[in-house]
């Protein structure tokens, strides 16, 4: 046991649980997914050039990851695996960092180590760990300025205390310019810690002082992004009009979801449903009955999970916006229901628990570990931040699910803590189960996802020997943005401010063309073939061969098709 804790062995295991769940899935495509194709060309531009060029789509800064994918450029070659695996190594990274941040937020090792496990092996987690988005370089942020903030709690000596402040700060400085709303660990997380230690005068001008500079440092770095050419702000110039009503259901339907995606923590309060507390039998029949009758409104059961989200969903694969054609499912509907149960019957069994206001076991936290009071009053001001800075992103917009890895993060240090101190001092062993059930639905679908876009290359490449262009197929906005940054320097984006008149509206496909999304963004491509997954869309099959790809856990492989886009193409 010496041993275990000297070397922190059961960090390391978290870590290589993540490695080893990634290179079972075969996370290799040579496209981009989602964003990260524009980002991916960025850090290409930055190890051929020295400089970070934009190229009108990124609404984030990007910052350190760039030259962190344009290092791995520099080492291991140019390729969009190679790029993506530096976000691979911060996961990997992390989940050790995540460990040892839940032993000092006050968890035991045990349920600390499971805690951890929950949530690098949820499939949200592993399939953002693959690509190069801000999502897992921006958790990292938060991560070491909470790391910071609780070493600084428990610092013996006020030396101590302020070198973690400035840690603190400086890592979260830096670390989020990759994801600006990371800079909330600074702005937030670093004055509730120096609220928590206002009786020690000199660590709180220090780090005062500090917290000022890391202030500083994030205006200037949101004023030197504004100023560069094809950057994109977050808001397009013409604002639309917010709407508070759309803006809390999106907060709300997108929150529900972190009971799913902790589920093997969520679920161990299932019993907690059959409370005989009458207050806690009067709420929960009352949360369940809004449940039922927000589906009777719609017409169908609402939030079935894993819900329709962009990452996580019953397709087992990233959600594609304008492909045609639907996606073989892969979590069908009594598997669904399954789910749900389990994550709603979590989250009620939780809600109930809380009324009955449980006594503290007589088991010790950690002892090292922050108390209740102080983890609360430090986490707490952040989150609710955090959901705010989303509102209006919600009301105009709406959420996808990758923006909850901050509070799924929260919620699992808060859950933990409260099942260890009112429930039992260790998670059970079939919550141990459920992570692996979870991790085995997260590789099949980070290997579903890949496997699907290796498929479109497969057909692109199919394409191009039979003498088609690229610029002749719509492979999906993915793909597509990858073939307009071949043609141009910058995605033709209507939010661009700078240079001037940089956006140039794209002219109208000709009449009776397929629609196609985010035309207007790649004017150089004039679609005449599409891909999808029916044969009969648009004007029919094409006379290329399909492609099919693998699907885990599926009932069969999944099958791509090039479809004709006009009338007059190729029989």
């Amino acid at each position: 046991m010496q041993l275990v804790r000297k070397f922190r062995i059961q960090a390391l295991l978290c870590a290589f649980a993540v490695l080893l769940c990634e290179l079972i899935a075969r996370p290799f495509a040579a496209m981009g997914i989602c964003d990260d194709g524009p980002y991916i060309r960025m850090a290409q531009t930055l190890a051929a050039t020295g400089h970070i060029a934009y190229n009108g789509w990124a609404t984030a800064m990007l910052g350190w990851q760039l030259y962190l994918g344009a290092a791995f450029i520099k080492l291991f070659g140019d390729s969009f695996t190679t790029v993506r695996m530096s976000t691979l190594l911060v996961a990997v990274v992390m989940a050790f960092v995540l460990q040892r941040t839940f032993v000092r937020a006050g968890l035991s090792e045990h349920n600390a180590t499971l805690g951890t496990l929950a949530l690098v092996l949820s499939p949200l987690y592993l399939i953002l760990s693959v690509t190069f988005m801000t999502d897992i370089f921006g958790l990292f942020a938060i991560l070491l300025c909470l790391y910071g903030c609780l070493r600084a709690l428990q610092a013996s000596t006020s030396r101590s205390a302020i070198a973690w402040l400035c840690f603190a700060v400086a890592t979260n400085a830096l670390c989020g310019t990759s994801r600006q709303i990371a800079w909330l660990g600074v702005l937030v997380m670093v004055p509730s810690t120096l609220w928590l230690l206002r009786s020690n005068r000199t660590v709180v001008l220090a780090g005062a002082a500090a917290t000022l500079a890391g202030a500083l440092f994030v205006f200037a770095c949101m004023q030197w992004f504004k100023h560069q050419p094809y950057s994109v702000g977050m808001m397009p110039p013409l604002k639309p009009a917010i709407s508070v009503t759309r803006g809390l259901g999106e907060l709300t339907h997108a929150l529900l979801d972190i009971p799913f995606l902790l589920l093997p923590l969520f679920a161990l309060f299932l019993p907690g449903v059959w409370s005989k507390n009458r207050r806690s039998i009067a709420v929960v029949a009352s949360i369940l009955l809004a449940y039922i009758l927000i589906g009777v409104q719609r017409g169908y059961i609402p939030m079935l999970e894993p819900t329709k989200g962009d990452w996580v969903n019953a397709l087992g694969m990233l959600h594609e916006a304008g492909f045609k054609g639907d996606p073989p499912v892969l979590l069908h509907t009594g598997t669904q229901v399954l789910l749900t149960i389990a994550s709603l019957g979590g989250l009620l069994g939780l809600i109930s628990s809380l009324l009955q206001s449980r006594k503290p076991l007589p088991a010790p936290s950690s002892p090292n570990g922050a108390s209740s009071k102080q983890l609360n009053l430090l986490l707490m001001p952040f989150t609710l931040a955090y959901i705010v800075l989303l509102m209006p992103l919600a009301s105009t917009f709406g959420l996808t699910d990758r923006y909850l890895l901050g509070p799924t993060l929260i919620a699992a240090v808060l859950l933990i803590r409260y099942y260890q101190e009112r429930i039992h001092p260790q998670l059970p062993i079939v919550c141990a189960l459920l992570i692996a059930l979870m991790a085995i639905y997260g590789v099949a679908a980070t290997h579903n996802n890949f496997a699907f876009y290796r498929a479109r290359v497969a057909l692109a490449a199919e394409l191009n020997a039979a003498g088609i262009p690229d610029t002749s197929v719509d492979n999906a906005w993915e793909y597509n943005f990858n073939v307009e940054l071949q043609h141009s320097d910058h995605i033709n984006d209507y939010r661009i401010v700078l240079p001037a008149h940089a956006y140039v509206p794209t002219p109208p496909l000709p009449a009776g063309t397929c629609p196609m999304h985010f035309f207007d963004e790649t004017p150089h491509i004039r679609p005449i073939y599409g891909i999808s997954f029916d044969p009969k869309a648009c004007y029919g099959p094409a006379p290329f061969a399909p492609v099919t790809f693998s699907r885990w856990l599926g009932s069969g492989p999944g099958t791509l098709y090039v479809v004709r886009y006009t009338p007059s193409a190729i029989h």
